[in-house]
């Protein structure tokens, strides 16, 4: 067993660097396309310490996990584009912030239906999926660690997350056939759509090449940024068993993440930002990974029963809001796909509902990112309250 921290840090970027170059070779792609990197990423770990090539347990974890996931938030963070969001127009944000609603009131309803078969604990777990379903992995794992979410339950959910979300893509797609139907009958204001920014999202920078200046720049900015989040959290209140010093540093670090985005500093994208900021996610989900625990993946059967009726709850809110709003069922697909798909997945049904508008779903995913780490905590809050 490999017990050596530059050891184990070496296992883990390894695994990493695997998982990516493999997603490129011609036999492994369409694996990748059914359980994408992060789920390999998270799981690959798990295999290593049950084979007892890695511990379960040491101080590399946590180091990593308190340090980078700051660090990583405020890189992925840092590019948003705030002003493209506010072009978007009431309506499309109207649309994201019902299907996030979805998200949030469909966590505790389900664990007031599902109460018996479910795990204890999994108030936790709910808390961290609807980080996901609402922005994104960064989110989930931000809200993992800001409420504590044990890792034997955190294991299913991602499991959760991989089999639902891809399926409620395929779904989202195969109801673009009725869109026509759908507009007559809910009489959607279809001018709507075409107040909306046409084309690729215009930032106004371009791709540097990869320089050693460039990415100590990114590195430093990114852990100073963290160390500050952390500094400034330490002055903040606890309030128990709700919010940690650790809950107030990931908010800090992705209100900071954010607010940077609106300066000078969103030109670090240029330098391949998000890049190394997805990097060092994906090493805070490894060391996650390695101390995950595969006898407790028993219990995803009746979670995909829950999972499935959550979604059902956000489809319903949103659809509510269409009717209410007389927004077309683009606004619907792309609204769900960006909460529940995130920033890959919505510009691909944008583009299949309204060829040109894919700009639009990348936008309202950034919305999610943004959002979807404070918007998780208190899904995770209120399920914690019923349950």
């Amino acid at each position: 067993m490999i017990t050596d921290p530059l050891g184990i840090a070496a296992v883990l970027i390894a695994i990493i660097a695997l998982v990516i170059f493999s997603t490129d070779l011609p036999y492994l792609r369409k694996a990748c396309s059914f359980l994408p990197p992060v789920f390999w990423i998270y799981f690959l770990p798990m295999l290593a310490a049950t084979a007892g090539i890695l511990p379960r347990e040491s101080a590399v974890y946590p180091f990593i996990t308190s340090n980078f996931l700051p660090a990583s938030l405020i890189l992925l963070l840092i590019s948003s584009d705030i002003r493209g969001i506010l072009r978007l127009g009431p309506a499309a944000l109207l649309m994201m912030l019902a299907g996030s609603l979805g998200i949030i009131i469909g966590g505790p309803i389900v664990i007031l239906l599902f109460k018996p078969w479910l795990p204890e604990g999994i108030w936790s777990g709910f808390g961290a999926l609807s980080g996901s379903w609402i922005g994104g992995s960064a989110n989930m794992i931000a809200v993992k660690e800001g409420i504590g979410t044990p890792d034997h339950i955190f294991f299913p959910i991602v499991v959760l997350d991989t089999i639902l979300s891809y399926s409620w893509m395929g779904l989202v797609i195969a109801v673009a056939a009725f869109q026509g139907k759908y507009d007559l009958w809910n009489r959607s204001r279809k001018g709507l759509i075409d107040n909306l920014c046409r084309g690729k999202k215009e930032d106004g920078q371009g791709t540097r090449s990869v320089e050693i200046g460039g990415i100590a720049l990114l590195f430093g900015t990114a852990l100073a940024a963290s160390w500050l989040s952390s500094a400034a959290a330490s002055h903040l209140p606890e309030i128990r068993g709700a919010v940690t010093h650790y809950t107030w540093t990931i908010i800090i670090a992705s209100l900071g993440g954010a607010a940077l985005s609106a300066t000078r500093l969103r030109k670090l994208e240029s330098y391949g930002a998000s890049k190394v900021g997805y990097a060092m996610l994906y090493l805070v989900l490894a060391s996650i990974g390695v101390r995950g625990d595969l006898a407790h993946i028993a219990a995803v059967p009746v979670l995909i029963i829950a999972g499935v009726a959550w979604l059902l709850i956000h489809a319903s809110v949103l659809f509510a809001a269409s009717r209410l709003l007389r927004t077309p069922l683009f606004f619907v697909a792309v609204a769900s796909q960006a909460n529940v798909g995130g920033p890959v997945s919505a510009p691909v049904v944008a583009e299949i509902y309204r060829p040109g508008l894919a700009a639009v779903g990348v936008l309202m995913a950034v919305i999610g990112n943004i959002s979807g780490t404070f918007l998780g905590i208190l899904c995770a809050q209120l399920c914690r309250y019923v349950s």
